[in-house]
């Protein structure tokens, strides 16, 4: 299999890495960025999203989009949530007919759409509409690099398409599983990288285990109640794209977004907190959305709405949680 990966960032480069060593596909990752694609060409390695990870022989780099995408059998889109649309605008125009996958999480900026209804709306009328499915889960792109063993799950609609390219994609280190439940892995993914930053504020605070994990606990209840009011498959969220995915995030080291819950524990301002940070928190701008949608469904969200609440500047970290644990007591 031919495999094109559109978007030189760290989770893009690793999965190219990752498929790479396999040595059963021929991989080829392009990059918007000319100069970091000649960058990493010479240095064999990612030097500003993944340093010190070396690229497999077998891995060609290209900044030249129609180069990327000829004799293609599949096309994983690497680019964040805010490119997404652009990026696959892009492909359906050059490339129609070509099934591809997504790896970004998150609802879209002003139209609050999961990034499969994105999907939806850029192959309706193309004439030629490829099979399409999000790969996501529990997966730091440094140890998936490095080829520390990992499991994540492909959803598609299309469940022969999901379990197709499942058994294609999964290698020794890296186990893939198939689902046909895209609504559930997508919101999974969304809403965990919100919880990821009112877990970094929880420990930037110094409120203890048993404060993060009651965290998580409620985060996955508030993530099943808007996952089910969307068409979500309950199940889905006890899995890999649900609470695997939000217990690494809202615990591992390596999570952007619990890093930026971090640091405006510590009182710092978020732009400043984004700006040094590097890399894309897909959390900052999906809160938002993730709340704005929810008030919309009458689904009730209060972690979202006190992270949106830090978030936006409207309260202190240290006041959302006295007001989340001031809330009237309810069932479980």
């Amino acid at each position: 299999m031919k495999i094109a990966v559109l978007g030189a960032g760290a989770w893009g480069t690793a999965l190219a890495i990752a498929l790479a060593r396999h040595n059963r596909h021929a991989l080829t990752l392009w990059g918007r960025d000319p100069g970091l694609c000649a960058a990493m060409r010479t240095a064999r390695e990612n030097p500003t999203y993944l340093p010190g990870q070396r690229f497999p022989e077998t891995l060609t780099i290209t900044a030249d989009f129609p180069a990327a995408l000829k004799d293609a059998d599949l096309t994983l889109l690497a680019a964040p949530l805010a490119g997404f649309r652009t990026t696959l605008r892009r492909l359906r125009q050059a490339a129609p007919a070509l099934p591809f996958l997504w790896v970004c999480k998150g609802l879209e900026t002003g139209s609050g759409l999961l990034p499969h209804q994105v999907a939806a709306e850029e192959t309706t009328g193309t004439g030629n509409r490829a099979s399409f499915g999000v790969l996501t889960g529990p997966s730091f792109a440094e140890e998936v690099a490095r080829g520390l063993p990992a499991a994540v799950t492909l959803a598609s609609a299309d469940a022969d398409y999901a379990r197709a390219v499942a058994q294609a994609l999964s290698g020794p280190r890296l186990r893939v599983y198939a689902s046909d439940d895209l609504i559930g892995a997508e919101v999974g993914g969304a809403v965990k990288n919100v919880m990821a930053i009112a877990a970094g504020i929880s420990d930037g605070l110094g409120l203890g285990l048993n404060a993060r994990a009651a965290l998580i606990t409620r985060g996955l209840a508030e993530t099943v109640r808007f996952g089910a009011v969307l068409g979500a498959q309950r199940a889905t969220f006890m899995g890999l794209a649900g609470m695997g995915d939000l217990i690494l995030t809202c615990t591992g080291d390596l999570s952007r977004n619990r890093r930026v819950g971090l640091a405006l524990a510590a009182g710092r301002p978020l732009a400043e907190i984004t700006r040094e940070l590097g890399h894309v928190a897909e959390g900052v701008t999906s809160a938002r959305e993730i709340s704005r949608r929810a008030t919309m469904l009458g689904v009730d969200m209060p972690i979202t709405q006190a992270v949106c609440a830090v978030l936006d500047g409207r309260t202190s970290a240290a006041s959302a949680v006295e007001q989340l644990m001031g809330r009237d007591a309810k069932e479980e």
